[in-house]
Order: C-alpha cells, then sequence, then structure tokens
C-alpha cells in the first residue's frame, strides 16, 4: 500500500500536569533548556493534502497560534481524559474561517465525555459562536481522513482503552502501560514509533522509561520516541545521553519527516 509522505510536529510532549509543573522549583522545572518545557501531549499530521491534530489538550489554542496552523481537516482523539480534550472549544476559530464544522473521530466512549464537557456544542439550540464539531465514531477497524490511511491501535491505560493510531510507517501511542499482542502485531512494520514514557519508576497507568524502551525493542522499530513525559523523568540533555541509539525523546516544536 502506498502511503503519503507526512510531516510530523510534536506540539506537546509533557504529561497532564505539563513541565514545569505549577509550584514546584526542581532541577527539570526550573531549567533553562526549552527542550524541557513541555505542553500536554499532542501531534500534527500533516500530508500534502490533509491536515489532522491528535487531541486537543489544554494547550491547543497557543500549540495552533506556535506553529502557525491556519486550516485542520480533523481532530482525531485517543481518549477522554482531560488533558486530551479540554481545548475543543478552540476549533471556534477554524470554524469561522472554513465556514464548516470541524470533523472529530473518536471511540464511543470517548464521544460521551466530550458530550458531557461541551454540552453547548451539541445543544438542539445553540448559542451563536459556540465549536461546531461533527462527531464521527470509530473503533479497531481502519479509516482514512483525506489522503491519510488510519489504523486504530487499542491500547490499556491501566483498565481505560485508549486508542493508539498507525499513519503508515508511523505510530503513535499515548497513554498506555499495556498493549496485547494482537494489536502489537498492527504496530510491526512501523518505521518510526513514538509511546510514553512518564517517569523512571513505575506507574500504576503509563509506562516508564525502562518498560517504554523494552517495549520498542520488542517490536523492533529502528526509530523512537518518547513522549508524555513528567518532570519527573530528568532533564531532556541527560535522559537523551542514555537512551540507546535509534531512541531519544522528543521535544516540543520537533518535526519528524516520513517518507
Amino acid at each position: 500500500m502506498a502511503y503519503p509522505s507526512l510531516r510530523i510536529t510534536f506540539l506537546g510532549t509533557g504529561t497532564s500536569s505539563g513541565v514545569p509543573m505549577i509550584a514546584c522549583d526542581c532541577a527539570i522545572c526550573t531549567s533553562t533548556d526549552p527542550k524541557d518545557k513541555r505542553l500536554r501531549s499532542s501531534i500534527l499530521v500533516q500530508s500534502e493534502k490533509t491536515h489532522l491534530v491528535v487531541d486537543t489538550t489544554p494547550d491547543f489554542r497557543y500549540q495552533m497560534l506556535r506553529e502557525k496552523v491556519k486550516r485542520l481537516d480533523g481532530i482525531i482523539f485517543t481518549h477522554a481524559h482531560k488533558d486530551h480534550i479540554a481545548g475543543l472549544d478552540d476549533v471556534r476559530a477554524f470554524n469561522f474561517f472554513s465556514q464548516k464544522p470541524m470533523p472529530a473521530f473518536a471511540s464511543e466512549m470517548t464521544q460521551e465525555v466530550i458530550i458531557r464537557e461541551f454540552p453547548y456544542a451539541f445543544a438542539d439550540f445553540k448559542y451563536p459562536g459556540v465549536p461546531e464539531v461533527q462527531l464521527n465514531t470509530i473503533g479497531l477497524e481502519p479509516f482514512e481522513v483525506g489522503d491519510i490511511p488510519i489504523t486504530p491501535i487499542l491500547v490499556w491505560h491501566l483498565k481505560m482503552p485508549v486508542l493508539g493510531f498507525r499513519f503508515g510507517k508511523f505510530t503513535y501511542i499515548t497513554d498506555a502501560n499495556r498493549i496485547d499482542d494482537a494489536e502489537k502485531d498492527k504496530i510491526r512494520g512501523s518505521e518510526v514509533i513514538v509511546v510514553n514514557a512518564l517517569r523512571n519508576e513505575k506507574h500504576i497507568s503509563h509506562y516508564n522509561l525502562e518498560e517504554a524502551v523494552a517495549l520498542v525493542k520488542e517490536l523492533n522499530v529502528p526509530r523512537a520516541y518518547f513522549t508524555h513525559i513528567s518532570h519527573q523523568l530528568g532533564k531532556h540533555e541527560h535522559v537523551n545521553s542514555i537512551l540507546s541509539d535509534g531512541m531519544q525523546l522528543a521535544h516540543d516544536g520537533l518535526v519528524l519527516s516520513i517518507k
């Protein structure tokens, strides 16, 4: 199958509290290295014809402004935790300029929370200027948005089902600490993978760095980037210096070309 060339931009690479964390004066939160400043985790996926984001974080407005995004063709949601959906209201700007509702792709479980969190956007009688969102239900079957083919991957965030996504040769997984074997098979053959690596210590619902590294090695993906990082993991420069070849921490603003 022929896949379009993709440009992947990391809009944010931090965990739910972001880095620096409010009121924290640890060495990471007070670091002057811009790569230690992490907004909430999200990516921009662009082909020549189609522009998508994965998740709308609380930082969505700033992320769009920073990357000078002028249009979006859709939003794909991994799950319904607040740090992945809270910025949805700001699609209003795209509605205004496109004069169209924003297509959003999410599981039924995620849609239920979105409707509950943003009831005014889905009311029968809408106040002028509210966001216009066209919800599309996705499961585990492949689908396409524009010219970008997408394969959902079921991962587990403790007991919560979360969707990772494979875009051709590129796989993106956040908020996971377990993947069943059948879903791992969907990842094999990827050339680049992004995986959450929250911290060094074990966590109840996220991979730690050791577990994320082990997953990449098990799946034999040649290039790996770690995301959804907390201030507990360490400074960007130090952690990168101890990672194996082909692996590194992602950072906000990092751009990958997938051909």
